[in-house]
């Protein structure tokens, strides 16, 4: 379906996505019905979970004018829990935390938009915590059985610019995620457009047997401060998960397997302006084994990004690379991750492969190597073109010792520089798996 973009395809997507912004009044919008979306053309393993029709329904008033509609938007859910949907068809404001963990089989249709309270003070003390990598979240919804629809016009605006406003003058300000699944079994969320969020758009987390379809996201900053860390979806402690038919324009992860994703599909994404559909980063924290495994990227399109194809892992040995970003020395291993008909449009690297994540000086990564495998690796049918950054090299896939790296394949992949060049970096493990590669040293 998304095979080939061209440059008049990728123009349109964006000039689509600069509409996203909603007007900021109360009326009422048409309410949107629950969609018949299936995981295609490929699932996670299994089908999706049967959820029966809803047989009640909540319409959430809004009070306008900013002020907080969080209370009256738990209270909906109180009531059309166990069975119902809950109807968000105005402009809503959230302005304080809200844990929507409880849910037992209820429907939300989203035709209106929500949009978080840029009190910074506030979320900064009362967001909802993560230890994995100090996330935040201005909310979470888990339970059972859930459906978050918007029929293409529900917004999820996360108000995004006064936090990285912030973050420019203080980098070490925790910027909540737009939206977080934590704990649901059985779920989807379809439909939606979200904008301008504080840090990642989405975190996917404890969870398991989740659709996420059809979906716009976009991230713009309307000055010089740019967007930071608006990775599109990040898996986290989570099993069979679908990922597919949506268009990313972000500044970082288009996609992001962390520790303990397994089962998953991506497919028919465009991303735009990211840093590639990654496995990782991973072995951040010594005490914690971290697995990536049975991973499934298919049919996707990925421009102007650092990388299309990207797998990092830290060392072996405690790495500072951000102000609120550092580790290394954790184990695990990451296996049988296949990314398939890929095409990559002015990438820095078509495929990045780095067991030196966060650490700069390679002596050291050679002295303490990662304590992380990587196996099983395939890149089948990717094609198209990288930027002139590192021509001619147009991937570079290195580890820290063949040991903890082997099994890595490569078929049919027509990747070349604007010049025409096609060479890769290939260090610490065996290339006799990559048809058709001309490997250098690094």
């Amino acid at each position: 379906m998304f095979r080939k973009a061209t440059e008049a395809t990728i123009v349109a997507i964006l000039a689509a996505l600069a509409i996203a912004t909603p007007v900021v009044d109360t009326h009422v919008n048409k309410v949107v019905s629950r969609p018949n979306i299936e995981p295609f053309p490929h699932n996670s393993g299994r089908t999706k979970p049967h959820s029966p029709p809803r047989t009640k329904e909540c319409t959430v008033a809004a009070l306008g004018g900013g002020k907080d509609d969080a209370p009256r938007i738990l209270d909906a859910f109180h009531k059309c829990n166990q069975g119902g949907t809950v109807i968000l068809d105005r402009q809503y404001t959230i302005a304080t935390a809200l844990d929507l963990t409880f849910l037992d089989s209820v429907d939300v249709a989203l035709s209106g938009s929500i949009k978080f309270a840029a009190d910074i003070d506030y979320w900064v003390e009362n967001s909802f915590k993560y230890a994995f990598q100090s996330s935040t979240a201005f909310w979470k919804i888990g339970g059972r059985d859930v459906n978050i629809y918007g029929g293409g016009v529900g917004v999820i605006d996360g108000n995004g610019q006064p936090w990285w406003d912030g973050f420019a003058r203080n980098s070490s300000l925790l910027r909540p995620i737009s939206l977080v699944l934590d704990g649901l079994q059985g779920g989807s969320v379809t439909g939606i457009r979200m904008i301008n969020p504080p840090n990642w758009f989405n975190l996917i987390a404890n969870s398991s047997d989740i659709l996420i379809s059809d979906m716009v996201l976009t991230a713009k900053s309307s000055n010089k401060n740019s967007v930071k860390n608006s990775d599109g979806w990040d898996t986290y402690r989570s099993d069979h998960v679908v990922i597919q038919n949506s268009v990313i324009d972000n500044t970082d992860d288009c996609v992001s397997f962390k520790p303990n994703s397994t089962n998953i599909v991506v497919q028919g994404l465009r991303c735009n302006g990211s840093h590639g559909i990654s496995v990782g980063s991973l072995g951040q924290y010594v005490e914690q084994y971290d697995i990536v495994e049975n991973v499934y990227i298919y049919n996707n399109t990925m421009s102007n990004a650092s990388d299309a194809a990207r797998i990092k892992v830290w060392p072996g040995v405690h790495s500072e690379f951000q102000p609120i970003l550092s580790g290394g020395g954790g184990s695990g291993y990451v296996k049988n991750i296949t990314y398939e008909k890929y095409e990559s449009i002015n990438n820095d690297w078509a495929i990045e492969v780095n067991q030196c994540y966060g650490q700069s000086n390679k002596t050291l990564c050679e002295l303490y190597p990662s304590n992380m495998t990587i196996s099983d690796i395939y890149f089948i049918d990717l094609w198209g073109t990288t930027s002139s950054k590192h021509d001619p090299k147009v991937g570079t896939l290195v580890c820290s010792s063949p040991e903890q790296c082997y099994n890595f394949y490569a078929k049919n992949v027509s990747i070349t520089s604007p010049k025409g060049n096609s060479k890769w970096v290939c260090s610490n493990f065996n290339t006799s798996g990559l048809e058709g590669f001309d490997c250098i040293s690094g």
